[in-house]
């Protein structure tokens, strides 16, 4: 989850490389580092906290050298010191390495090394790299060969980027973890991310798994570990930088919170766009929807609260039995290969570490893949049979907003296109469901604007104070729960826990006091309703506060809250959408008020690429 990058060319490269940091910087940001050559000797910078302090710490230094390396850390090894920071060095101070990912083995590679008389100056998994491919220098033919050899005794995920001191260019490799390179006229980018390089490259390469490359400023050769030469697979890197703007916005989650609607009405004309070649863009054709018996949507994080709200929608709309295992766990749990199931990875970057490797070993079955994500052009994409490509632009801030609603809507729109082919429901039936959701998404936009006001002034000064809360829901509104907790926790930095509400009884009701709030996120259908009441009924009897997401009409719920937000009536699978702008508008400004920095929240990186 930290950024790495890298450039060789013609221009000076330091105001490059730091440019290209700061657009990653949401990728880790606890220290920051720059190296590079000049005259054949490795220099290095290296500070704690954000890039900021390598920029200071860099000005009026290295303006005319043309090959450096970046990174800024998302610590995984190692507590946040100088000394940790990327890029790591060897014994000798003539190899410098920037790193993305977990070596596994480093351990015992480093007391082989320790025993062999290397001296290590950090507590990281990254270093052992530098000093393993300073032993395999001294006794190997060539730089070449020692790299081989390198990447083939370690473990784990990795991209690294690295400078030689009599090297002229860049070397890369990549294993588990994102790598590509941006290519321009006389100068080559490497980044963990094109967005590193966006409008300055028209083409990209994303290196494949299990592989190195040479990079110079007018040549790039990569191989495999065997040593053979693999072809370049240059791709049109369609990515705009300008977008990536905070506009008049005070931080991008905020931004990123009113781009919803947007977000959602562009990705549906997109589908929609795709008319009969729908189908196709899945690599499923309408047997295949037939055959379909089950289907299993695989994520992490709020990409899975996201798969398990989709549960009730392709459950309810298409009759389909769902399972939403979390990704992290897929592997490590005995698995069942179902031919007659579709295998569904939702994630928001396609970088997901845990889903990524979950999907290949789906895919090592034979079975049917299927991905959501919001980037073209991203790991999971590539290694998915078939790609859902969402049209929410991109997201910078850490905490997922409109990439979230953006999936439930992509989601509960996939539900109904495949009941449509599999004559499940009408065209008729489809228009409705696609109007519901243009319903939904407008009552999401207007919830922000009838209660602005009331939370920046009143509302999230008030539950601000308090450091724990507990969400509650039932059926569709539980995972909903989850995300909103999840929001709390990620930007607030308060814990909550969220409970399926019928589980109150059973244990955590013994939490509850007037200073624990209780959220309860309300469901539209009658019975459910009337349980959720009954579940307010023993918070308030306990001394309970509650505070209330409601539906119009459910005045015996509003009775019981101490605060409550009523939300206009709408499809019912889509309540949790209808609530999404208000929750996120509600907990950002908690978090406002008690200081957080909110769009790079502590511990926290955006595109999590390590298992």
């Amino acid at each position: 989850m930290c950024s790495v990058v890298g450039y060789v060319g013609s221009r000076s490269s330091k105001d490059l490389i730091l440019e290209s940091l700061s657009r990653l910087e949401y990728r880790g940001y606890d220290s920051a580092g720059f190296a590079c050559i000049e005259n054949c000797s490795i220099n290095c910078c290296k500070s704690i906290g954000k890039l900021e302090n390598l920029v200071n710490k860099l000005q009026g230094k290295f303006e005319d050298v043309n090959i450096s390396i970046g990174h800024t850390r998302w610590s995984t090894h190692g507590l946040s010191t100088e000394e940790n920071a990327h890029p790591q060095l060897d014994c000798k101070k003539e190899i410098a390495i920037v790193h993305n990912g977990i070596i596994e083995n480093f351990y015992q590679i480093k007391e082989m090394l320790i025993k062999n008389g290397h001296f290590f100056c950090s507590k990281t998994d990254t270093e052992v790299v530098a000093h393993l491919l300073e032993d395999y220098i001294s006794s190997c033919s060539d730089l070449k060969e020692a790299l081989i050899q390198t990447l083939r005794k370690i473990e784990g995920a990795y991209a690294l980027v690295m400078l030689k001191n009599d090297f002229d260019g860049l070397i890369v490799a990549k294993h588990s973890s994102p790598l590509c390179i941006g290519i321009a006229d006389n100068e080559h980018f490497v980044a963990s991310d094109p967005l590193a390089f966006a409008g300055k490259c028209k083409e990209v390469i994303f290196l494949p798994d299990s592989s190195f490359a040479f990079v110079t400023k007018d040549k790039i050769e990569i191989f495999d570990l065997e040593g053979n030469k693999l072809e370049l697979e240059k791709k049109v890197l369609n990515l705009n930088w300008s977008s990536l703007s905070k506009l008049n916005y005070e931080s991008f989650m905020l931004k990123e919170i009113y781009e919803q609607k947007n977000s959602i009405s562009r990705s549906i004309s997109y589908y929609k766009s795709l008319g009969d070649n729908f189908l196709n863009s899945l690599s499923l054709n309408k047997q295949d929807l037939k055959n379909i018996q089950n289907m299993v949507f695989i994520a992490c994080g709020t990409s899975w609260h996201a798969g398990r709200i989709a549960r009730f929608f392709f459950e309810d709309i298409c009759d389909l039995p769902v399972a939403v295992p979390l990704a992290s766990e897929f592997r490590y749990s005995r698995f069942f290969p179902d031919h007659d199931s579709l295998y569904v990875a939702i994630s928001q970057s396609g970088e997901t570490a845990d889903t990524i490797e979950a999907l290949k070993m789906v895919k090592s079955f034979d079975l049917k893949t299927l991905v959501l994500t919001n980037v073209d052009n991203s790991t999971l994409v590539r290694e998915s049979g078939g790609s859902l490509l969402m049209q929410a632009g991109p997201e910078v801030a850490v905490a997922s907003t409109k990439a979230f609603s953006c999936q439930i809507a992509s989601l509960f729109w996939l539900a109904n296109r495949f009941a449509l082919e599999r004559n499940q429901i009408t065209e008729k039936e489809m228009q409705k469901a696609e109007e519901d959701l243009s319903i939904a998404v407008v009552v999401m936009e207007e919830l922000l604007d009838n209660y602005k006001v009331q939370i920046e002034t009143g509302l999230a000064l008030k539950y601000a104070i308090f450091h724990r809360f507990i969400f509650l829901g039932r059926h569709i509104s539980y995972p909903f729960s989850l995300e909103a907790a999840l929001k709390l926790k990620e930007i607030s930095y308060l814990f909550v826990h969220a409970y399926p509400a019928g589980e109150l009884k059973h244990g955590p009701i013994a939490l509850i006091d007037i200073h624990t709030p209780v959220f309860i996120f309300s469901h539209m259908d009658p019975m459910i309703y009337k349980k959720l009441v009954s579940n307010a009924q023993e918070v308030k009897a306990r001394g309970g506060r509650i505070v209330a997401f409601a539906f119009e009409g459910q005045d015996e719920l509003l009775a019981l809250s101490e605060d409550y937000f009523i939300i206009p009536k709408v499809n019912p699978l889509l309540g949790p959408l209808a609530m999404t702008s208000l929750v996120q508008f509600f907990v950002y400004h908690m978090a406002k008020i008690l200081g957080r920095s909110i769009d790079k929240p502590r511990n926290l990186a955006k595109s999590v690429t390590v298992e």
